[in-house]
């Protein structure tokens, strides 16, 4: 097993959709079902998965999917959030479903919600974990390629890009964004986000707004101290002002959009919800047979997940 933080009591969290899309649009589309169902993201995603449980030999597990793909709670604040998307295929949109029936099987517990993206369903089992057990016993490793989610990063919690093993502490973050994990919502809300259609504020970028948040510490009192940032050793700060009075509605809706809600209503993702119960032969042996997935079906069984 590879050397990782926490093994034996940690908490593994996963973001499914970037997997989930990753192998539909990297895997061949010839991979089909028996009776001829499109089933590469399926297929990749159950390969991820298990790679995972593999590797990290996880003693908690949940897997959060996105039911909808392009938009969530936030159009009702926003309606251009996500709008710029094109639709999802609906050859990959039918088969989140079967996702979440793989990850089921292999033993993890698995959140879907209607209104609620997959952010939001992981920072709310991050909450809800939090102080229980004994103190340290169970960090959280977030299974992401999400950026957004940098901002749930604290000493317990670490962020996990699988495909490229590369892990994120405090100061990983720092070192990648400019910025501390409580001031990624607002980089976000100044320098906006092109994936979800976030606006941020016209004229300022990563890294001008990493600038400010260095200074400033806050986006509050950055507003409140709008008059000093023409001083600034800062690029064009001579301009930076208008352009954050200007912005200014725009960069408290842009946080809001980006902020992750950890009270997801009627969830229930606490330690005993996440246990990892393994593999369940009685779930796993049907699904993979209508899948096709005979060789992961012998992996499942070779390597006792």
């Amino acid at each position: 097993m590879p050397d990782r933080p926490g093994a034996a009591g940690a908490v593994y969290l996963v973001d499914a959709s970037p997997y989930i899309f990753r192998a539909h649009f990297s895997l061949p589309s010839s991979i089909r079902t028996p009776d001829g169902k499109p089933a590469a993201a399926s297929r990749g995603f159950a390969t991820f998965l298990l790679g995972l449980i593999e590797a990290e030999a996880p003693a908690y597990l949940g897997v959060a999917f996105d039911r909808n793909l392009t938009g969530s709670f936030r159009n009702e604040l926003y309606p251009a959030y996500k709008a710029q998307r094109d639709a999802p295929p609906p050859e990959l949109e039918a088969q989140i479903d079967t996702c979440f029936e793989i990850a089921e099987a292999l033993g993890a517990s698995s959140f879907i919600d209607d209104r609620y993206e997959a952010d939001d369903l992981i920072a709310t089992a991050c909450r809800q974990t939090e102080g229980e057990g004994k103190a340290g016993d169970n960090p959280v490793v977030v299974v992401t390629s999400d950026k957004d989610l940098a901002q749930l990063v604290d000493g317990r919690i670490t962020l996990l890009d699988f495909a490229k093993g590369v892990r994120y502490t405090p100061a990983e973050v720092l070192e990648k964004f400019g910025v501390r994990p409580d001031q990624v919502v607002d980089l976000l809300a100044l320098a906006g986000d092109a994936v979800d259609n976030i606006p941020g504020v016209r004229g300022i970028g990563a890294k001008g707004a990493a600038a400010l948040l260095g200074h400033f510490g806050t986006l509050e009192v950055l507003y409140e101290r709008l008059e000093e940032v023409p001083t600034l050793p800062i690029r064009g700060a001579k301009s930076l002002r208008d352009k954050l009075e200007a912005g200014r509605d725009s960069a408290f809706l842009s946080r809001e959009l980006a902020t992750v809600h950890p009270e997801v209503p009627n969830m229930r993702a606490g330690l005993a919800e996440l246990a990892f119960r393994g593999a369940q032969p009685e779930w796993i042996d049907p699904l993979f047979e209508s899948l096709g997935f005979a060789s992961l079906r012998a992996r499942v069984r070779t390597q006792g997940v």
